[in-house]
């Protein structure tokens, strides 16, 4: 394996990153060839994970009655979501389109298994987040392979995790941790729906950088960094 990335390479990976979108419409019918599939699963397969525990488990669906139970979990979980947000945000809310669940060719549960190799796992006894975080690894390496294909991914996080484990017939211990639409688009926006709809800004990356302390923002150490950053290069 090489060490070094080529000019071309690194370009091509930037890309994927910067162009990535959660994609809710824009979905069309062309179904995604399973080569491809797989693909974008071995990439996710292969996260990074703590004490190398892979706790991650990937399902599969295109069955219409299962994603027409998610759905309906989706629907009476933005009503319910709705109640807190006052207008006029609330009507904004409301008229966003936020999922693709029927539209997209496919739909994939990625979920969290703890119980994987054992109850001791390398790295994750002091902080047993490290599991979940590890899933979301996965999740970030699949979404951006997907996007290299040129296929859709929106994450769908309005929805009953209980709901979801009874219809996919869940072990107890096994924890949903996202819910994914996957298909083919006709475009992908040049901006996060949200960022265009003006829901919210995109954060300057100054403001969420910190040097050696909490809420440091110059240090006379990291002036070259700090510098760089202002420019705002993204």
């Amino acid at each position: 394996m090489k060490d070094s990335f080529t000019d071309e390479e690194k370009r091509g990976f930037y890309k994927a990153i910067y162009s990535r979108r959660d994609v809710r419409s824009h979905f069309i019918s062309k179904p995604i060839e399973d080569d491809k599939l797989s693909k974008i699963l071995h990439a996710a397969h292969h996260a990074p994970s703590v004490g190398f525990s892979q706790p991650w488990n990937f399902i599969l669906i295109k069955d219409q009655v299962t994603k027409k139970k998610v759905k309906e979990s989706f629907e009476e979980e933005k009503k319910k979501s709705s109640q807190i947000v006052e207008e006029p945000k609330k009507a904004k809310y409301m008229s966003f389109k936020l999922e693709g669940i029927l539209e997209s060719p496919i739909n994939l549960c990625v979920t969290y298994d703890p119980t994987k190799f054992g109850p001791f796992v390398i790295g994750r006894s002091s902080i047993p987040e490290a599991g979940l975080y590890s899933v979301c690894c996965a999740i970030q390496n699949l979404w951006l392979s997907a996007r290299t294909e040129g296929i859709g991914l929106g994450w769908v996080s309005i929805l009953s995790n209980e709901i979801l484990k009874e219809t996919l017939e869940l072990p107890e211990h096994v924890v949903p941790v996202a819910y994914l639409c996957l298909g083919y688009v006709n475009e992908f926006a040049d901006k996060p729906d949200l960022e265009t709809a003006k829901w919210l800004p995109r954060l300057n990356l100054k403001d969420v950088v910190y040097y050696e302390k909490w809420e440091d923002k110059k240090n006379p150490d990291w002036k070259e960094i700090q510098d760089m950053i202002q420019t705002n290069l993204d």
